[in-house]
């Protein structure tokens, strides 16, 4: 079976760590950091109503899967994130893929686990991990169900289970409310007495500086977020926020789902409007460092 939400606890004060040390090497804005030294923008966003949506086995008919790709190429051998979206009351057969995956559940609620195991419905915010070669299932119930889907090569390949292997790796499934948040006083990464939250997800194993996380906005927050990574991935995972392009000062209202990107350091201007708190999901080769205005 594969490993339950409560196996979190045991790696927290792994991520906890992480934290407290992440920032050592990040961009400080009063000190001349990503603002001062970038040059020309490379800032891009990607609106949910922008996705391209292609059925991931079209023998299903209108019960099969669908995937939107947001950035890269899930066919080809590159890193890619895509959302996947499932019918209600979907349950895919046992397979494996070819590939480890990350997915984080966006709407609806997903259930990601071994053939026999009872089912474990996760809900928005929920993050879980899926080996290469393992055998699995995926179901889904809600009126609309989508996840984030993240691949650190390709192709994204669906075999069966005959072809099973165990690569050493083991999943992990944690449900939303199980996520440990780290305020300013545990994690350089936010600014002295920022209200915004940052969660450590995960670390490559193969690239030390590559690594997820989860930021979450408060109500109201109006600031900057800085990156350092010529590696950087946003997806809405709730709520919502306002970026604004420093290309154009044009203002884009990302929905979940939504996505904005840079290819080197960057300074990116966000904006949550609403009374209800915003998260993003971020992969990165660099640091990062977020504070109000």
């Amino acid at each position: 079976m594969q490993t339950r939400t409560n196996t979190f606890i045991a790696i927290t004060s792994l991520f906890i760590a992480l934290g407290c040390n992440q920032h050592k090497e990040s961009v400080e804005p009063k000190n001349g950091g990503a603002t001062e030294k970038t040059i020309e923008p490379t800032n891009k966003v990607v609106l949910s109503s922008d996705i391209v949506w292609q059925k991931l086995n079209p023998a299903r008919g209108d019960q099969s899967p669908q995937a939107g790709t947001i950035w890269g190429n899930r066919n080809g051998k590159v890193a890619t994130g895509f959302l996947a979206k499932f019918t209600d009351g979907f349950s895919s057969p046992p397979h494996i893929h070819n590939v480890t995956y990350r997915a984080v559940v966006l709407k609806g609620t997903i259930h990601n686990d071994d053939p026999k195991a009872e089912h474990m419905w996760m809900t928005p915010g929920s993050f879980w991990t899926q080996p290469q070669g393992e055998a699995h299932i995926t179901s889904a119930k809600g009126d609309e169900n989508i996840a984030y889907v993240e691949i650190d090569h390709g192709p994204y390949l669906v075999k069966p289970t005959d072809k099973a292997f165990d690569n050493g790796e083991r999943p992990i499934n944690i449900d939303a409310s199980n996520v440990v948040w780290l305020n300013y006083e545990k994690s350089e990464w936010l600014a002295k007495d920022s209200k915004a939250e940052i969660s450590f997800l995960w670390k490559s194993h193969t690239d030390d500086a590559l690594q997820g996380v989860f930021v979450k906005l408060p109500k109201r927050f109006n600031g900057k977020l800085h990156s350092t990574g010529n590696i950087f991935h946003a997806v809405v995972v709730q709520g919502g926020l306002d970026y604004t392009l420093p290309q154009t000062n044009e203002i884009k209202a990302l929905d979940i789902g939504s996505y904005f990107t840079s290819s080197d350091r960057a300074l990116h201007s966000i904006a949550n409007t609403s009374d209800k708190e915003t998260i993003l999901y971020i992969r990165t080769n660099g640091s990062l460092n977020i504070d109000n205005k």
